[in-house]
């Protein structure tokens, strides 16, 4: 969808450095365990999805306490319309989600 180049190398750094949310949950989805493919820290446009299966247009992001703060909020809003625009379906988890509820929050969707 258009990434510049220096989006695909921050992509690169991002699946290099993952959390451990990111890593527990990329543990469920590679491998097309679920049925669909996915790919980490996938380059879309201007932004970089945690998660993306091309085939059913979907985005996974894991939100840490970052997430929380005001200015964050306001570019995670602006984020998620921009990707529904184009089509995409946006899930986001916590980082306790992934913790504590990661099976039952992959099923429910």
């Amino acid at each position: 969808m258009g990434a510049s180049s220096l989006i695909f190398k921050n992509a690169e750094t991002l699946r290099n450095n993952m959390t451990p949310a990111e890593m527990l949950l990329w543990g469920y989805l590679k491998g097309s365990q679920l049925g669909a493919k996915f790919r980490r820290q996938h380059p879309i446009g201007i932004y970089i999805a945690d998660f993306y299966c091309h085939q059913h247009k979907i985005v996974i992001e894991v939100d840490g306490s970052i997430h929380h703060l005001p200015d964050i909020i306001k570019n995670d809003i602006e984020r998620q319309n921009n990707l529904e625009l184009d089509g995409l379906k946006l899930l986001r988890f916590t980082n306790d989600q992934v913790f504590k509820e990661l099976g039952k929050s992959i099923e429910h969707y």
